[in-house]
């Protein structure tokens, strides 16, 4: 259960990034409250890393949000990794 809380810690975290250099994904005002989403979409960003959270796999949110690309996620969670500045496994 700590480890959840953990886990739950860092996605809210993640949310408050600067998201700005990151070219999957973009803030319109006005569009989903203002909220970061994947570019070309009304799916906020918060969306992805709340399901994976929870234990879904991209193909399944994929599959949920159709209009999100593999190549989106994949450019955002590359991205994160960097920010992070952990080393990304191929």
């Amino acid at each position: 259960m700590k480890q959840s809380h953990k886990v739950h810690s860092r996605v809210k975290t993640i949310s408050a990034h600067d998201w700005r250099a990151c070219p999957s994904v973009e803030r319109v005002p006005g569009k989903v409250s203002g909220d970061w989403v994947f570019r070309g979409t009304r799916v906020p960003l918060r969306a992805l890393f709340e399901n994976l959270r929870d234990g879904a796999s991209i193909e399944e949110f994929l599959n949920w949000f159709p209009g999100v690309q593999r190549e989106q996620v994949e450019t955002l969670l590359d991205f994160e990794l960097e920010t992070l500045s952990l080393p990304i496994a191929r």
